[in-house]
């Protein structure tokens, strides 16, 4: 089996705005663009109002199914990144960095849930895993 790496720029109003679609990533595709995309918003990268791609014309970009990039835009939508008119194409929602916050703590609360589990069943200390967390979190700036 032959694993490889897209790496995709889509021309976005002047602007190269950078995709990259790994096919041995442990995401499926559609959460790939979700997670970008998501990130170029809060980067102020891309700007409340600023059309995006087409749903057709970025999955001819990065070689990928149409269906694939209408659940990244789904996904989108839901999460208030973005709005979409028919007719008129997906933009820019304005963006509370609030909502995304809390997303992203969400995320790592269920983390830090199955570490706790696993440290209770384990016998590791409270301790030896707030220091493993701290070092984590440290070593990342």
């Amino acid at each position: 089996m032959y694993l490889f790496n897209k790496y995709i720029k889509y021309n976005l109003e002047g602007e190269n705005v950078e995709i990259i679609i790994s096919n041995n990533a442990n995401k499926p595709i559609y959460e790939q663009i979700t997670s970008q995309i998501k990130a170029m918003i809060m980067s102020g990268e891309l700007q409340p109002g600023e059309s995006i791609p087409s749903m057709r014309a970025l999955a001819k970009s990065i070689h990928v199914s149409v269906i694939t990039v209408q659940k990244a835009y789904e996904d989108l939508q839901r999460d208030g990144f973005i709005d979409t008119t028919v007719g008129r194409g997906s933009f820019v929602a304005a963006q509370n960095k609030e909502l995304y916050q809390e997303e992203q703590q969400r995320i790592a609360e269920e983390h830090l849930q199955a570490a706790a589990e696993i440290g209770r069943t384990s016998n590791i200390p409270l301790e030896r895993l707030t220091k493993i967390l701290a070092l984590f979190y440290e070593d990342a700036e």
